[in-house]
């Protein structure tokens, strides 16, 4: 037994050493071809670097001395004809020695912190913006260096493809062997875009911004707000945002004091101050132009930068006669009220076609410059012109209410919110055809609190315009919103109303070619039914009563037109004048066109506001549509098949009278007769000491005797005609008073003198 199992030990031991022993050659194998393969990929990985360098170095050559050959775009108006170019390039070279430190700084901390310290394409940049890229989904950043920027915008084109970034990297190399880091960042300063279309370079951004010509003239936060340009440029330039570009003023600011280039009171004093535009050369179309380039990357998809260079020909919808009015009227003091010390009264102004949404005519301000606000697009309060969105076309829409119904106008607070009317006046009941025509607040707050703050809500979201969340609020009804609304808001939303109740999305291009011929770009508006015809129509009919003889009776014209005005308080203490507003509105439209009109100051202060009514928007309107649509047809506004006619409420009684018949100690009342077939008159009574009248008598004809009187006492009465087919009131009648005397069946030593008669 001992020897056999020897004999297996034996056996077990020879098997353990033959697998030792093939273990180790399959573990000399593994580490052979692991070295092979590792010695490989550094190969390839120094063949792939060889290439990239071989390839820049090539690829710099080859472009160092070309001129790229940029080809202008051109913008067309209504009736394809020119208005004007745009085109790259408006630059002014400068030299190291010309760009002060600070400047230098303020780039490097902004765009790429490690400028200083790598070859041209920074490692830890791109593994952080990959990792981004991949958290996120999408890409999100691009880990591009400065000196990978600057060859992209020099020799490549601006497509987002692996192959491109491959010759991007491959150039910056190439770059950086060839040239300073000095030299590398002046070229890229000198080349890169700043925004408002055509302003390139840190020279000509300094010149065009804050006018000053020498760089060495910036202060911080001068310099802070150009190096936060480049990264969206349309958007974070001083002109076209002036709040946008000093919220990246602030990240520039914090990035330069994080990386201890400046101190900390140096950026907070910094971040403070608001930026003010210089004066520059007219132009004209210049709005609109503008328009067209947001227009273009929103909804074409081309940047402002490839619109520049591209070749392009935009075709727009500018009626070139409305833009000539438009900004001949604007040229004009007599139409805007007087200024303060330091700034004129401004005002902005946007005419569109309601039945295709397209933009006739915009201007943006009074002396219009490349440079200057569009204020079209700028938000403000809309006071009373929002009063149609916010509460009358929902309220309409519920189907419970009618333009001739009544609403409360007395003083009412709801909860902590007690708004008041005009001069403090009230006329307890309204009808809300009268509500929109004299623009009374308090019946348009009471109303939006019965239909709830939702409904109305909901019907400003679906005529395009969105609010803030802190506006849940009655104080909606008035225009009294966070934010505000825009000019170009407020024309599409009420071009719902003249558009029967369809929303139609305002468009300034028709289409665009590229530089193939080809469209590649062709216009379709969006459009949504936002309310029904019946309720456009009834809208349309009220606020036409606005222009024939409420608020807006300036703005008539020698045609159909409908509209409201609309006024904001100061909101100053320091301001005690009562007639003190701070901006001013009217939004109307003829069958034809919608328009919308802002007037006010830029900034409202205690030596800049307003001390005039809406009656001056509503006279610009008037000057421009009339002479705008001098070429046009007038029609009138048609009501829609299958919708009801507005129907009027039953006159009102005027010639009540009220006799007292001493024989059977009776009120006789007596009026003339309303008509109409369903009228009933409701009379109403009370004793002249009481306070409220009440209802006692509901009769189908003109008169009526009263026997529920008493002697010595005086009764007063007045009528309202109701039509009961329409549930419509008319106003209250003239009011009677009948004094009752003493009981005349005794016997009084008064009456002797009759008996002997």
């Amino acid at each position: 037994m001992e020897n056999k199992s020897s004999s297996n030990e034996t056996v077990n031991q020879e098997e353990e050493s033959t697998r030792q022993k093939e273990n180790k050659r399959n573990m000399k194998k593994f580490f052979k071809w692991l070295t092979i393969s590792i010695m490989v990929f550094i190969a390839l990985l120094f063949v792939g670097y060889l290439l990239i360098i071989f390839n820049g170095e090539r690829l710099l050559k080859e472009n160092l001395k070309k001129m790229d050959m940029l080809e202008a775009s051109i913008i067309y108006d209504q009736n394809g004809k020119e208005i004007r170019k745009l085109f790259k390039e408006n630059r002014e070279i400068v030299s190291s020695t010309d760009i002060p430190e600070l400047m230098i700084d303020a780039f490097i901390a902004t765009e790429d912190k490690r400028f200083n310290e790598h070859g041209g394409v920074d490692p830890w940049a791109i593994g952080r913006a990959l990792y981004k890229d991949l958290v996120s989904g999408e890409i999100v950043e691009g880990g591009s260096t400065i000196t990978q920027q600057l060859a992209k915008n020099m020799f490549l084109s601006s497509e987002k493809t692996i192959f491109r970034k491959v010759q991007e990297a491959s150039i910056a190399i190439a770059l950086e062997d060839q040239f300073t880091k000095e030299d590398i960042l002046v070229m890229y300063l000198n080349q890169i875009y700043f925004g408002q279309g055509n302003i390139y370079g840190v020279k000509t951004a300094s010149k065009s911004y804050f006018g000053k010509d020498n760089l060495h003239d910036l202060e911080l936060w001068e310099v802070a707000t150009l190096a936060g340009i480049p990264k969206a440029p349309s958007y974070y330039n001083p002109i076209d945002d002036p709040e946008k570009s000093k919220e990246r003023r602030g990240i520039v600011l914090q990035l330069m004091y994080d990386q201890n280039i400046i101190a900390k009171s140096e950026m907070t004093e910094a971040k403070k101050v608001d930026y003010q535009p210089i004066e520059g050369k007219k132009q004209n179309n210049v709005s609109f132009i503008d328009y067209v380039i947001i227009e273009a990357a929103n909804k074409a998809g081309i940047s402002e930068d490839e619109l520049r260079e591209g070749g392009y020909r935009v075709h727009t919808t500018l009626d070139k006669n409305v833009q000539e009015v438009l900004e001949h009227t604007f040229a004009e003091d007599q139409w805007f009220p007087e200024g303060g010390p330091e700034q004129q009264v401004q005002a902005s102004m946007v005419i569109m076609d309601h039945q295709n949404g397209e933009i006739k005519g915009m201007i943006g301000g009074r002396d219009t410059v490349q440079k200057g606000l569009n204020r079209v697009i700028i938000p403000r309060q809309p006071g009373s012109s929002f009063k149609p969105i916010a509460v009358y076309a929902p309220a309409l829409e519920t189907g419970s209410w009618q333009p001739y119904s009544y609403l409360t106008d007395e003083p009412i607070k709801f909860g902590d919110y007690a708004p008041k009317n005009y001069y403090n006046r009230y006329l307890g009941r309204v009808s809300m055809v009268k509500a929109i025509e004299d623009s009374i607040n308090i019946p348009a707050v009471w109303l939006l609190n019965e239909i709830g703050i939702q409904t109305g809500i909901d019907f400003i979201n679906n005529v395009g315009i969105e609010l803030n969340d802190n506006d849940r609020n009655l104080s909606i009804a008035l225009g009294g919103l966070t934010t505000g609304v825009t000019p170009l808001d407020m024309a599409e939303a009420y071009s719902s109303f003249a558009n029967n109740g369809t929303w139609i999305e305002a468009t300034t291009i028709r289409k665009v070619i590229n530089d193939l011929g080809e469209t590649i770009y062709l216009s379709e508006p969006e459009t949504k039914e936002v309310m029904s015809k019946q309720t456009a129509y009834y809208m349309t009919k009220m606020m036409e009563q606005v222009v024939q003889k409420g608020t807006g009776t300036k703005a008539q014209l020698d045609r159909s037109v409908a509209g409201k005005t609309g006024s904001t308080q100061i909101g100053l203490a320091e301001v005690t004048d009562p007639n003190a507003t701070r901006d001013l509105w009217f939004v109307g439209y003829t069958p034809e066109w919608t328009a919308a009109v802002w007037m006010g100051f830029d900034k409202t202060d205690a030596q800049h506001y307003l001390k005039v009514t809406s009656s001056y928007p509503a006279q610009l309107f008037s000057q421009v549509m009339s002479q705008s649509l001098v070429n046009v047809p007038p029609s009138s506004f048609i009501r829609p098949e299958g919708v009801n006619e507005l129907v009027e409420p039953p006159s009102a009684v005027n010639d009540l009278v009220a006799l007292y018949d001493e024989m059977n100690e009776v009120v006789e009342l007596t009026w003339s007769p309303v008509k109409g077939n369903e009228n009933l008159y409701l009379v109403y009574k009370k004793e002249k000491k009481d306070k409220n009248y009440e209802l006692v008598f509901t009769t189908p004809d003109p008169y009526i005797i009263d026997i529920d009187i008493q002697e010595k006492k005086e009764y007063e009465y007045y009528v309202i005609t109701y039509n009961s087919a329409y549930e419509l009131f008319s106003r209250k009648s003239n009011t009677v008073m009948v004094e009752i005397p003493k009981d005349r069946d005794g016997f009084f030593f008064d009456d002797l003198p009759s008996l002997f008669d």
